[in-house]
């Protein structure tokens, strides 16, 4: 039995914005049958996550693409892979049987074919959750942000949090664990719609829209009267700037991401060292993988506040293998709030 599946790749490097014109559908046939032997499966991709990451592998050269298996370089044409929900309709591998529900790196398309018994997949329960959670609230996107804040910025209660994006993918869960942990959070959004979100519905202490702020620093200023103990980083640039100059001391900067570089290379962060030195404040950047040790901790904590109600899941989902470029390209114009992902079936 053959299968027609369609795909996206990238047509060249993308350096800069990436736009449309950057990426093609492409379709081929794929056959079900796999040979005697074969350790590869094949499984039918239900949710596929949008992460802004992915634009630094298509670059022509970034660091990152060195620092880890997960970042290297994809190159015109190849398959992008990415991390997904999925359901196996063909296995040659004894670990997995047909209509197993699978999460781990999947593929931006209909259809993966993963080779080798090298692959980054386990099957999992759902819990009675959506499946779509294993994409983000429950997935590298949770654990991003439970590992960040807690591993890495050691809060205690009563702590001053500062988030950056904190209507992102990642941000917004920052911003509800620490509410929940017992501390004074603000976040900071690019809309007054997101703004609103964040105070209403995820129950931020306060937020304000950066794009009508014409000083950061003095913003911050104005939110933190006290100063800062704690910033949750997803930009950089000059948002990092303005918190490092508000911290207090022993302050703890945990830097998750810095999308504003990922589309210009110019926009370099350049905190005050002096005040990272007399403040003696602890600048700290961490990938979701450092973080694997907390992952039964991070379930537990992460599934009892869902089931309560206590915890928010924020989700953003295109529907159908074009949507791929402009869900991607959305998330370098703010066009997102919460997680991104793409649907491709129902299970």
């Amino acid at each position: 039995m053959e299968v027609t599946n369609r795909y996206i790749t990238i047509k060249t490097q993308v350096d800069g914005d990436p736009k449309e014109s950057d990426f093609e559908l492409k379709i081929s046939t794929l056959s079900l049958s796999l040979d005697p032997g074969s350790n590869d499966i094949i499984v039918k991709n239900l949710y596929v996550s949008i992460d802004p990451y992915q634009l630094n592998r298509m670059k022509t050269q970034s660091s990152s693409q060195k620092s880890i298996g997960f970042a290297a370089a994809i190159s015109p044409g190849e398959d992008i892979d990415a991390y997904g929900v999925a359901k196996v309709v063909a296995s040659g591998n004894p670990e997995f049987e047909k209509d197993d529900l699978v999460v781990g790196l999947i593929t931006w398309g209909e259809y993966s074919l993963l080779k080798g018994g090298k692959f980054m997949l386990r099957k999992f329960d759902p819990m009675g959750f959506p499946l779509s959670y294993q994409v983000g609230i429950l997935g590298f996107s949770g654990l991003t942000a439970y590992g960040g804040f807690f591993d890495i910025c050691k809060p205690k209660k009563g702590e001053k949090v500062f988030v950056s994006a904190a209507s992102g993918s990642v941000g917004n869960l920052v911003g509800q664990y620490a509410k929940l942990f017992g501390c004074y959070v603000v976040g900071c959004a690019g809309s007054k719609d997101k703004v609103a979100l964040l105070k209403e519905k995820l129950g931020f202490d306060d937020a304000f829209n950066y794009k009508e702020e014409p000083d950061l620093k003095a913003a911050l200023e104005r939110y933190f009267p006290d100063g800062i103990d704690i910033y949750f980083d997803n930009v950089g640039a000059e948002m990092q700037e303005a918190a490092v100059v508000n911290m207090n001391t022993f302050g703890r900067v945990a830097v998750c991401g810095v999308i504003s570089e990922y589309t210009d290379a110019t926009k370099r962060a350049a905190p005050n060292m002096l005040d990272v030195v007399y403040k003696r404040i602890k600048i700290q950047g961490f990938l979701a993988a450092d973080h694997m040790n907390v992952f039964p901790d991070f379930l537990s904590t992460t599934t009892d506040h869902l089931r309560t109600g206590k915890l928010h899941a924020l989700e953003d989902i295109s529907y159908g293998v074009e949507s791929f470029p402009s869900a991607f390209i959305g998330l370098f114009r703010g066009h997102n709030t919460g997680k991104k992902m793409v649907k491709l079936a129902d299970e």
